[in-house]
């Protein structure tokens, strides 16, 4: 049974935490920051970042926390925060893909992308690329990515990127989370081709009790407790991702999940599900990220 109280020393390292201001994010960040690290906290809102910050920083950890402004949902907000933080930092240990958006209103991007793939995935692709030469510069560092266990009943459909047919909050929602474990895996598989050092992991959370839940009715929620169990609080949810972060037994192209039935407990290597493992799916959804964003990294060896 992993804790965080088995997370080693953090003295030194630099975190990046989408979506650290709330819920499992936060968990994340706070437990890296009691652990030592300098943690950025990343988020498109200030007042609600700097709230989260002091909350933190009651626990008095020997860490360090700041505030980095950036909204998943503008790929230009992405690429400010990206050349803000490369200006002011010269290494990053652990970027942490941590934010989303679940089952919103039909909802689009800045460039006009479905809001939950523009924001879970297309986002963290652009940060992903932009931040990777501080990453690949950083011995010991990793990439840690956010999927779900809905990912198993989803498949990407490219033709319905921009909501063009139809829009199903659950069903985007579940794709997006698939893509970003593909994305992960994929990763994971370009960082091999070109010899580089990082670690690209995926974790999953489980079922918890957090904001992501906001555009559900209660019936939604009931019913969503009535058939998944019971929910955790966000704390023990950020364990896989801290778990992949740090400890020397995750490896690269895998992911971690919950040990009970993936929806609960403490963390364990996941079996990953065939639809995440297609590799011409995964070499179209990376080419498709590229072409949207403009963001190129990581291209195969001719």
């Amino acid at each position: 049974m992993w804790t965080a109280n088995e997370i080693p020393h953090q003295k030194g390292k630099t975190v990046v935490v989408t979506g650290g201001n709330a819920g499992i994010g936060y968990e994340t960040a706070l437990a890296l920051y009691k652990a030592g690290a300098n943690v950025i906290v990343a988020c498109r809102d200030k007042d609600k970042a700097g709230k989260a910050i002091a909350k933190m920083e009651n626990e008095k950890g020997p860490g360090s926390l700041a505030v980095g402004i950036i909204d998943l949902a503008s790929l230009t907000s992405v690429r400010q925060f990206a050349e803000t933080f490369i200006e002011q930092h010269k290494q990053l240990h652990l970027l942490i893909n941590n934010a989303g958006v679940a089952t919103p209103p039909a909802s689009k991007t800045s460039e006009g992308y479905e809001l939950q793939f523009g924001v879970n995935f297309l986002g963290h692709f652009a940060l992903t690329g932009y931040l990777y030469p501080l990453l690949q510069a950083t011995q010991g560092s990793r990439i840690v990515t956010l999927s779900s266990n809905g990912y198993q009943s989803a498949a990407i459909d490219f033709e319905n990127l921009k909501s063009e047919k139809d829009y199903n909050p659950l069903r985007e929602y579940r794709q997006s989370k698939l893509a970003n474990l593909i994305f992960s895996i994929e990763l994971h598989r370009r960082i091999k081709a070109n010899g580089h050092q990082v670690l690209s992991i995926a974790a999953q959370p489980g079922a918890n009790n957090t904001d992501l839940t906001r555009h559900l009715t209660a019936e939604e929620i009931a019913i969503g407790k009535e058939r998944l169990g019971a929910f955790m609080e966000p704390w023990q949810g950020a364990l896989t991702s801290l778990y992949a972060a740090v400890s020397k037994e995750a490896t690269g192209g895998n992911m971690y999940e919950p040990d009970d039935s993936g929806l609960r407990g403490y963390p364990t290597l996941a079996t990953i599900q065939d639809n995440a493992l297609d590799e011409k799916v995964a070499k179209k959804l990376w080419d498709t990220a590229q072409a949207i964003t403009g963001v190129v990294y990581l291209t195969p060896n001719p």
